[in-house]
């Protein structure tokens, strides 16, 4: 049996959102695992690189006025302002990688998510919101992790039901009451958002070839 042509297929933008403690970066890290070929976006900021930090590999280091222009000229997906700083997402290699056929992963909130899906890339956007199964268990995990102290659970969750409630202006949800399973229907949902028909660009060619072979073989 002859195998079937292998299509090429167009990139996604993968977004990640959800408040925090909800299981989202550990969903990121098993997701990458799954597909080595999946690269997280690499952002650009305004504020001086730490001790150790790397341009272009933990983020673009840019001056303000830089970033700006950047932003002026639409060349930032996605930005914001924290702290006293800029954030952002520059277009130009994640446009490289989705035309080369390979997935960007982002971990942004729901105001990033919009302006992506607003963007010049929109189309291309797979967005997934990972909700906890219940507000009292969202604190225990943030309080077993032992990452923050009282204060900073108590703002993380108060910035939660923030967050929860843009849920609806995502692609997919997920309730992560079990870990294995989220990620079971995670990895379900990326593999059939690839199939979609205009992820495949090739599509078209590959059955303009069956029309012409169907011909041939009516001659």
């Amino acid at each position: 049996m002859a195998q079937a042509p292998t299509v090429p297929r167009r990139g996604l933008l993968i977004i990640l959102s959800s408040p925090s403690g909800a299981g989202k970066s550990t969903l990121a890290r098993r997701l990458m695992a799954w597909d080595p070929s999946l690269s997280f976006s690499v952002s650009a900021t305004t504020r001086p690189p730490r001790p150790g930090e790397v341009d272009g590999e933990h983020y673009h280091f840019l001056d303000e006025a830089r970033f700006k222009s950047m932003v002026a000229d639409g060349a930032m997906l996605e930005h914001a302002h924290v702290f006293g700083n800029f954030y952002g997402s520059p277009m130009a290699p994640v446009a490289e990688a989705i035309d080369a056929g390979r997935d960007v992963l982002f971990d942004i909130d729901w105001q990033g998510a919009q302006q992506i899906r607003n963007s010049a890339l929109g189309r291309h956007t797979l967005s997934i919101f990972i909700l906890p199964p219940s507000i009292p268990e969202l604190k225990r995990r943030l309080e077993t992790r032992g990452q923050d102290g009282p204060e900073v659970i108590a703002k993380r969750m108060q910035k939660s039901w923030d967050e929860i409630s843009h849920w609806d202006g995502y692609d997919y949800v997920l309730v992560n009451d079990d870990l294995d399973a989220s990620f079971e229907r995670l990895k379900t949902i990326v593999t059939a958002e690839r199939l979609r028909r205009e992820q495949q660009p090739g599509l078209a060619g590959h059955v303009r070839r069956l029309h012409d072979e169907f011909l041939e073989e009516q001659a």
